[in-house]
């Protein structure tokens, strides 16, 4: 176990109205110091698919997908003890200042890409922050139990519900 904390900023402006959590970055995202950055996880696969976009595949190219789309995208986790990229050994945690970019954009819903992120938004956050949050499967390669098809099912949610304007 080691002390580790977050190294990059969240991606969001001020239009951006969906806001997907993931827990802690992998040591893949944190080498690259960009979200889902593990070639195995299915998170851009699976935005490009549902929103019928090229995947992108620079770090500039990801963040214009994201903000084209008016979603913005974090980690509840500011900083934590953790065994690599195991979401179930983190431990003493920091929570990001989620509020503050809730009030600095105009986010509408919060998604938790899996239960350890959505547990994470419960214990610390849900509080202080008055809007709905929704717990989707993780896209990680580790939730073998959803292949690329059942994830879209779940997924494609965030665009039925969310109206973005």
């Amino acid at each position: 176990m080691e002390r580790i904390a977050h190294t990059f900023p969240p991606v969001y402006d001020s239009n951006s109205q969906i806001l997907i959590l993931g827990s802690f970055p992998s040591v893949k995202s944190r080498e690259l110091s960009f979200y889902y950055g593990h070639p195995r996880n299915r998170f851009w696969k699976l935005l490009s698919e549902l929103l019928q976009e090229p995947l992108p595949l620079s770090i500039e190219e990801k963040k214009t997908f994201l903000l084209s789309h008016h979603i913005a995208l974090w980690d509840v986790i500011e900083s934590c003890e953790i065994k690599g990229s195991s979401d179930s050994s983190i431990k003493n945690v920091i929570p990001n200042d989620i509020l503050s970019l809730t009030q600095k954009a105009s986010i509408k819903h919060i998604y938790a890409n899996g239960s350890k992120a959505y547990s994470l938004y419960e214990k610390y956050c849900k509080k202080d922050i008055p809007l709905p949050i929704t717990k989707l499967p993780s896209t990680s390669p580790a939730n073998a139990a959803f292949p690329i098809e059942r994830l879209k099912k779940e997924w494609s949610y965030i665009f039925v519900m969310t109206k973005i304007s």
